[in-house]
């Protein structure tokens, strides 16, 4: 069996980025999380901007839907 130790030949395939997330209104950790989310976007942190958009689109309120 040989190993291969170079890549394919074959383009990666790498999905869109996901919309930005929309906060609850009136939520205060939400509009912490944007703050961060659009400070760490202006510097080139765009690993930082990623996770603030994820724990808002994960940070539970009632009668929210997760999108």
């Amino acid at each position: 069996m040989t190993q291969q130790t170079t890549m394919d030949d074959r383009p990666v395939d790498l999905p869109l980025p996901m919309d930005r997330s929309k906060p609850a209104p009136r939520c205060g950790v939400c509009a912490a999380l944007v703050r961060q989310s659009a400070e760490a976007a202006a510097t080139g942190d765009f690993s930082k901007a990623s996770d603030c958009n994820v724990e808002i689109r994960n940070h539970p309120h009632r009668g929210r839907r997760r999108s």
